[in-house]
């Protein structure tokens, strides 16, 4: 009767008022590119300050929730990702707005996003404490190897020309290679630049190498943006929903490796959809679809980026670790509140924790209507303003958001020179998913492999260090299948059916 209570408490008019207007909020913000989940959370945060510690916690988890989905919008409809979690949804969310199935993309990323956030919270809320021992024992071996993991990822993104695939990522890590080494203090590659000095940020590459290129091609070329649909009634929910329903063993899949990649800290949910997008394509029958508008492929994504919401409160909550940068925002909010994190919080104070989580909970299940609305304005506008006006608005936005990342022009400049490397290398047939894969995992392998290194030479047992503890051999076994997994399965003749797939093969075909 004790947990009525609280669900009750969560479901006061005021409390889900700040649960609607949170999702709409982080939504809109998120969809911006360049304004992450991050910045949503930290420019809105002050507001929360007056308010009790249960109802600023559910507004601050529902803007978290809601900006990590928006990104798909302008990830799917512009080809640019909103937030670094939405890296992995422009491999075949685009591909399926171009060939004018963006509302289904759209829609099925709403669905996703619900089913993952719905798995993430109810793990928040049923498993907590035996959760966070879980990111303890990851240390710098497993982060190094989690890191390599992703980066098998790249044959997954070369299909056709895994070489130029290979020499994109290697270019990426060399990005991430920019600037004062992250152990040791180094000064690599900076070129005597004082704008170099801090490194290559991750967000002011993404929508250079992303977007700039696309305004380019806008401006270049007469075809519209993106293929009109016949008929823009509906949302074609009971198609996503059917889809979403056929792949549901990829969505709760991808949901539990979103959690559990959530736990750890520093991971976040860039790596969360790109090692779910690995185990999609990895298991699927048809590993070759994805890539060019696979449904599958947004399912993983959105499913599992969208899951480390709730995962990165567990240790936020349980150990005052917080797993991603937006919980580190709202851990701060949590002690100017004056509330004691750590395991007693569940005790002593359990009556505004449990209401945060089944907040939380009850503000992704509103995001399911709230996505579908904005989703379709967001579409709309898209196919309907002409490119004359699209074009100088995205450019506006792309140096908006690449500005407000450290107010500083250095960031701009940087996005627009990334931008026309990107452009250049795209016509001389190099993508920007392998470049921006290694610059997103190339400080987080190099940190890890650095720490390991030095912890293995102190201990005289470098190799003991990166081969010897079990989690680490787990992962390495995981990044070995997933790169050879397509001539394992050719090898033994593995073949599955596929119904999800056969959709999106009729759907070609017609």
């Amino acid at each position: 009767m004790e947990v009525l209570g609280y669900l009750i408490d969560a479901l006061t008019p005021l409390n889900l008022l700040l649960a609607v207007g949170g999702v709409v909020l982080g939504t809109v913000i998120g969809a911006l590119p360049g304004l992450s989940a991050t910045m949503a959370v930290a420019v809105l945060v002050p507001f929360t300050f007056a308010m009790n510690p249960a109802s600023a916690l559910i507004v601050l988890g529902a803007i978290y929730t809601g900006a990590i989905y928006g990104g798909s919008y302008a990830a799917i409809l512009v080809n640019t990702p909103g937030t670094p979690s939405s890296i992995a949804t422009t491999f075949d969310g685009y591909p399926m707005a171009k060939r004018g199935d963006g509302t289904l993309a759209v829609t099925l990323a709403t669905v996703s996003s619900v089913i993952g956030g719905i798995v993430g919270a109810l793990f928040l809320l049923l498993l907590a404490p035996p959760l966070a021992n879980f990111a303890l024992a990851f240390g710098p071996p497993e982060y190094f190897w989690l890191a390599v993991f992703g980066l098998t990822l790249i044959s997954a993104l070369s299909v056709g020309n895994l070489l130029k695939g290979l020499i994109g990522a290697c270019f990426g890590l060399l990005l991430a290679m920019v600037g004062v080494a992250v152990v040791g203090g180094d000064i690599r590659f900076t070129m005597d630049s004082q704008i170099l000095l801090g490194g290559i940020n991750v967000v002011s590459a993404l929508i250079g190498l992303y977007c700039i290129p696309v305004l380019i091609d806008l401006v270049a070329t007469p075809d519209p943006h993106l293929k009109v649909e016949q008929e823009l009634g509906g949302y074609r929910l009971k198609e996503a929903l059917s889809i979403a329903w056929r792949g549901k063993v990829n969505a709760i899949r991808s949901s539990v490796l979103g959690t559990l990649i959530g736990i750890l800290p520093g991971a976040g949910g860039s790596i969360a959809s790109l090692v779910a997008y690995s185990e999609a394509r990895r298991s699927s029958a048809h590993p070759e679809r994805f890539g060019t508008g696979e449904p599958n492929g947004i399912i993983a994504t959105e499913s599992s980026n969208n899951a480390t919401v709730g995962g990165g409160f567990i240790p936020t909550l349980v150990l005052g670790i917080p797993g991603t940068p937006p919980d580190a925002i709202i851990l701060g909010a949590l002690l100017v509140q004056g509330i004691k994190i750590g395991p007693s919080l569940f005790t002593e104070q359990g009556s505004i924790v449990y209401t945060f989580m089944f907040g939380l909970l009850i503000a992704t299940v509103l995001m399911f209507p709230v996505g579908l609305l904005l989703g379709r304005y967001a579409y709309k506008s898209i196919i309907t303003i002409p490119k004359a006006m699209l074009v100088p608005v995205v450019a506006f936005m792309t140096v908006i958001g690449s500005f407000a990342i450290h107010n500083n022009l250095d960031d701009v400049l940087v996005m627009f020179v990334l931008g026309v490397i990107g452009w250049v290398l795209n016509r001389l047939g190099f993508q920007p998913s392998p470049i921006v894969l290694g610059l997103v995992l190339g400080q987080i392998a190099e940190q890890g492999f650095v720490q390991s290194y030095l912890i293995g030479n102190a201990q005289g047992n470098v190799l003991g260090m990166f081969f010897g503890r079990p989690l680490s051999l787990v992962i390495v076994a995981l990044a070995v299948l997933t790169l050879f997994y397509p001539l394992i399965a050719k090898r033994w003749g593995v073949k599955k059916p596929s119904s999800v797939t056969a959709t999106a093969e009729a759907r070609n075909a017609d």
